[in-house]
């Protein structure tokens, strides 16, 4: 299992895995064919479908500037690896190929060169020795086998991420909540109409100022959903958000932190820690299931980040591992099957609402397990594998294809 590294990323949304992957494919494409006179880029599956509300072309065009790029749509070619495939083709002055490869943007801004061979390697051509391999930093892929060394040895979960991850990925983590709480106080400060053509305007500032008049127990839950709403329009505008674990689910962990912080007194070097056990659980789901909303559906993008901020809440909350695993089960288990169906293919509605709603979830299935003893039937492994057959189950159309549920409604 890689480093949680790769479950915060710092950059611009809208999507982590139509924006900032392909994003990072055309640079990385760009830097071994920079003799190349043009390019043409082919997209697949979940990025032909949804590309254009997602920016995708737009991304990619920019990082392959100052060369010229042709955008071809084939939405009626699903790769077998992973439904966001990529063709990128370097053109001489002629239009002659010289150079072409495949990527997939697997989700969290993560990219893959397809599967291996029996040898470790791709067949996929020049490129591949400049895609950086995933490193194995972590032992154990899974909570159980996690479970099992702490309690041989009696850490906790932040423990094995800094004794695996070294004393470094505390400045990592520090930058990662000095940005969450940046994008939480730029989305409050902001109060209009997010780009796009659907006139959906944004929220956060106003509730933030309507929860005031509230009973103390409704400006608290009030606030939660201000929090998380700033970060989520921020993101849909394009600006700068932490995947958490993807773009499109990057308002439910910081929206809980920063709540457990304004409101409960939580210290940095508490949130830094609780953090650090979010990203060993959006770890264990990436490596285990997916984080990609293309190919499980939304219980793989809003489920795991309501996955990791139930463990955050429930670890800042003085709740025992068990209880932490316990509060990750629930999260995941109340999401199961939640589709990818977003309006004109926009990180917009229903993807907006739905990162407020699952910061809400997250606390109560937080105090869910801090009331019990944190004994319970389906281990949180057990879920993920279930989430991953109940993505592979669901029809193509309502994985963030915009052709199946609420995209498909006509609202004008």
């Amino acid at each position: 299992m890689d480093s949680i590294r790769s479950i915060y990323k710092i950059g611009r949304g809208p999507s982590s895995s139509h924006t900032m992957g392909p994003s990072a494919a055309a640079e990385l494409f760009k830097g071994r064919t920079q003799d190349a006179a043009s390019y043409r880029v082919t997209l697949f599956g979940s990025l032909a479908a949804t590309g254009k509300g997602h920016m995708t072309d737009k991304a990619i065009k920019e990082a392959l500037l100052p060369k010229e790029t042709e955008i071809i749509w084939r939405k009626d070619v699903v790769p077998e690896f992973h439904t966001n495939g990529m063709l990128f083709e370097a053109l001489d002055s002629g239009s002659n190929l010289c150079v072409s490869h495949s990527f997939y943007s697997i989700g969290g801004g993560n990219i893959s060169d397809g599967p291996a061979l029996d040898d470790g390697s791709h067949d996929c051509g020049p490129i591949c020795a400049e895609s950086a391999p995933a490193v194995n930093v972590y032992k154990h892929n899974t909570c159980s086998e996690t479970l099992k060394h702490m309690d041989k040895h009696g850490v906790s979960f932040w423990e094995c991420v800094e004794y695996r991850e070294g004393t470094g990925i505390w400045d990592y983590l520090d930058n990662v909540w000095k940005q969450m709480q940046k994008s939480v106080k730029d989305g409050l400060a902001e109060d209009r109409v997010l780009p796009g053509g659907l006139c959906v305007r944004s929220k956060a500032k106003q509730y933030l100022t309507r929860s005031m008049g509230l009973r103390p127990i409704l400006q608290s839950r009030s606030r939660v959903i201000s929090y998380s709403l700033a970060v989520s329009e921020q993101n849909a505008r394009g600006g700068v958000v932490v995947t958490a674990p993807t773009c499109g689910s990057c308002g439910v962990l910081p929206g809980v932190l920063f709540y457990m912080k304004e409101d409960l007194g939580a210290s940095k070097e508490d949130i830094l820690k609780a953090l650090a056990t979010a990203g060993l659980f959006g770890n264990f789901i990436k490596t285990n299931a997916s984080i990609s909303g293309a190919e499980v559906g939304c219980q793989g993008e809003v489920g795991s980040a309501c996955v990791m901020a139930a463990v955050a809440a429930t670890q800042l909350l003085g709740g025992t591992t068990a209880q932490i695993e316990y509060a990750a089960e629930m999260a995941m288990e109340h999401n199961l099957g939640l589709t990818c169906d977003p309006v004109a293919g926009m990180v917009q509605i229903p993807c907006i609402e739905r990162n407020p709603v699952a910061a809400l979830r997250a606390l109560d299935v937080s105090l869910f397990a801090l009331l019990s003893d944190g004994r319970h039937i389906i281990s949180f492994d057990k879920v993920v594998e279930t989430m991953k057959k109940t993505g592979k189950d669901l029809p193509s159309l309502y994985k963030e294809t915009s052709m199946g549920g609420l995209a498909t409604l006509h609202l004008y």
